[in-house]
């Protein structure tokens, strides 16, 4: 994947926060449906979420809170606690293909977690709640309404030039995973056919938001 989109970008600002599962002024878990309140701060090195009962949020964060130094956004949300199941092994799929790139942490995959991030929000499985300038930089706070957990994703800016090799670049990562295994020697009759290994209904998903993207960058 090439290293010219994005590998510029700092990757502090593309992170995933989860939902906490104990207030963080009281420390009292949260129960089973239990409503709570979130705060986005930016503290410069990193995005800093705070989960807060109802009633530390009238206690303590009600008035005055969107003054406080740092402060990003706000949003209320309720508690699911998490059901412990196995996962099946299956073929990536958008969201945990975004997780995965997310983890590794490496600027050339900021493209493509940008892309999988706007198809995730085409789904409705993933709603922006803020979008911030930062240094230059447009970024996009998600949330995921399952399981609480907070995406900040960097705008890599692309370019409708880029939008090809982007869906490639995606088209093989959902089909691959980021461990792809060894390519077998091409024959010269392999070499002229390319196809690539992604269903009609992912590349056509791919193509689609990255051209939502990129139609609302400057050229």
């Amino acid at each position: 994947m090439g290293q010219s989109i994005g590998s510029n970008l700092l990757m502090t600002e593309w992170n995933i926060q989860s939902r906490g599962h104990a207030c963080e002024a009281c420390g009292r878990g949260f129960a089973d449906k239990e409503h709570y309140h979130t705060l986005l701060f930016d503290e410069r090195s990193d995005f800093r979420r705070l989960d807060v009962c109802e009633q530390c949020w009238q206690k303590q964060y009600s008035e005055g809170a969107r003054e406080r130094k740092g402060f990003v956004s706000y949003w209320q949300g309720v508690y699911e606690a998490p059901l412990a199941r196995p996962e099946p092994i299956q073929k990536e799929t958008a969201e945990s293909l975004l997780r995965k790139l997310i983890e590794v942490n490496d600027p050339k995959n900021i493209a493509a977690g940008y892309i999988l991030a706007v198809m995730l929000e085409r789904k409705r499985l993933l709603k922006v709640k803020e979008q911030i300038n930062r240094d230059g930089e447009r970024i996009f706070i998600y949330e995921h309404p399952a399981s609480g957990d907070v995406f900040t994703i960097v705008d890599p800016r692309l370019q409708l030039n880029q939008l090809e090799a982007v869906q490639r670049d995606v088209a093989a990562l959902l089909e691959h995973g980021l461990n792809p295994p060894a390519a077998a020697p091409q024959t010269p009759a392999d070499a002229e056919q390319t196809p690539v290994p992604v269903t009609e209904t992912q590349a056509e998903e791919t193509v689609a938001a990255a051209s939502a993207g990129a139609e609302e960058q400057p050229l």
